[in-house]
This record gives structure tokens, sequence and C-alpha cells, in this order.
């Protein structure tokens, strides 16, 4: 089945070229099983790539998936035009009495301030506390999976001495927990980040289940709520140039800015990167999407709560 993408969303085009079968909604056609609804927060300066990734991953299932973006009220962007974002993205506030079988919050460019300093962070808190009573599963994604970890169980975040930059191998904690199907017990994750979340502070909450860490980049995946709620501190999202792109827009810009570790062939910057972690990033997603949101979702979207 194919992903239902609002008409004229430029994943579209760069999707069909990969052979990923989507549709626009006005090819759309009926079916007796309701599609799915995920709604996509988007906080990452570029919108249109971060769209790209998150859709990409999100086509490897077989059930038809109807995908919503959400914007902040209190947020303009400043790297996207103002015209795709009154095109495909709605403000939370005309969605709130909406429910969704599954919400995806992105990271953003803001994990060095207090959270209480975000400009948008009384908005963001309102978007949490609804999504437990609108959405049947969340993924949380880097700043989102901080900021999510400290509004809900208080787990706080540390600055860390250099920032956590490049592909760093992660070993599952309980394999047999339907997120994991398919994995190896190692699996490889992008991180890029200046903070972080501590284990010893996960295991004071009974709530909260450390299901991944990495001995270098540490906490990982942290599941809650019987997997309504996944807190990643990577980007399994990432797009094979994304980390590329980072260092080389930072490198003689910040002084703080080294290569991305594991990532290019030969450690060499001047060689293409190697891509690591894209069967784990489409089996995590597909096993999101099957097993946390279809089989745990009922067909009455209002029942949802």
């Amino acid at each position: 089945m194919p992903l239902r993408l609002p008409d004229r969303l430029p994943a579209i085009d760069i999707l069909k070229k990969e052979n990923i079968f989507v549709m626009a909604n006005s090819r759309a056609h009926a079916q007796d099983i309701r599609p799915l609804r995920i709604v996509i927060l988007n906080l990452m300066p570029l919108k249109i790539t971060t769209e790209t990734d998150l859709v990409r991953l999100l086509s490897n299932t077989p059930l038809q998936i109807d995908i919503s973006f959400m914007k902040l009220r209190s947020h303009t962007p400043k790297n996207t035009p103002i015209e795709h974002m009154m095109m495909f993205y709605r403000d939370f506030a005309d969605m709130k009495n909406e429910k969704f079988d599954g919400m995806i919050i992105t990271g953003a460019p803001i994990e060095t301030m207090d959270y209480e300093q975000v400009s948008y962070w009384e908005e963001i808190v309102g978007i949490f506390d609804w999504a437990r009573t609108h959405v049947t599963s969340t993924l949380f994604i880097c700043w989102a999976a901080q900021a999510g970890l400290y509004h809900y169980y208080g787990v706080p975040k540390y600055p860390l001495e250099k920032k956590m930059f490049g592909i760093f191998p992660q070993h599952t904690l309980d394999t047999q927990l339907p997120i994991f199907r398919g994995f190896d017990d190692t699996f490889m994750m992008p991180h890029s980040r200046h903070t972080e979340v501590r284990r010893a502070d996960i295991e004071q909450h009974a709530e909260l289940n450390l299901i991944a860490e990495s001995e270098q980049s540490g906490v990982s995946i942290v599941m809650a709520r019987g997997g309504r709620e996944f807190f990643i501190t990577g980007h399994l999202e990432y797009a094979p140039n994304t980390l590329d792109n980072e260092y080389r827009r930072d490198a003689g810009v910040r002084s703080d800015v080294e290569k991305p570790i594991n990532y290019y062939k030969n450690e060499d910057p001047s060689l293409p990167p190697v891509v690591s972690w894209r069967a784990h990033a489409n089996l995590f997603y597909n096993n999101w999407v099957n097993y946390y949101v279809y089989q745990e979702t009922p067909y009455d979207i209002n029942k949802i709560g």
C-alpha cells in the first residue's frame, strides 16, 4: 500500500525517483480498512529534508498511512519558505480536536538552552500532554526525546564536553520486544548532539524502560507506557549525507567541530560516507507502525485516549 501524502509535497517526487510507492491524496482510493493517521511535528530547521527522511522510512509498510504535518503557532521557521509551511502544515491549535494513530516529534537545534528558556516551551508542553490522550504511540527524537523525558518524568539533561557526532554501535537490551523484531544484537545509529540523558536517572523511574544503549553514546532508546512512548536520543531517520552536510557547514565556523566518527570510508572526509544504519532504521519504523501503531490502535479513531 502507498503512503498518502498532501498533493505537491516535495518529498513525493524525491521518493518516486527512489522507487518508493507514494500517492498524492488526489489519487488515493477508499479502502475497507481505514488508513492509519500519523502526524509529524517537525521542529528541524530544514523542514523539507526532515519530511523526506521520515516519509522514506514510513513507506516500508503494506498499510496505508495518511501523513499530516503540524507546526507551532508560537514559532516561525527561518529556513523554510512560508509558502511551503502554509501549504503543507497546520497549527497545533487547529488540530487539537483530532486524534491520530501515531505521532513523530523531531529534534530541534536548541538543546543547549534550558527547557523553560525555549520560546515555544509552553506550546510544546501542551502538545506533549495532548499526545497522551489523542495519539496511540509517539516517537520523540533527539531534543524532543530529552524534552519529553524531562516534562513527563523530570529526567535532566547534561552538557557534553564535546559534541556526540557520528555513527555509534547500540546494543538491544530486550530482544523480545516487538520494536526489535528482526534486529541484530548490535545496530548503528547516527548521533549529533551537545547534551545527554543518563542511565542512572532513567533507572529512578519504574515507568521507564531503557531498551537500547551504547558504550560510546550512552542512552539510546527508552520506552514508556508499554510502547505508547519511545524516546530516541539519536537519528535513525538521517539520510546518508546528513552528517556530512552538517560537518561541512560548521567546519571553520565553530571551534568545537570534529569530523563525525565511524562515518567516512577509512575515516577520511574526502571519501564518501559509509551507510551502516539504514537497514535497522527501516526495521525500527516498520516495527513501530506494525506493532505499536496499527495493532494497538482502535478501529474507531475517536476511541483513542
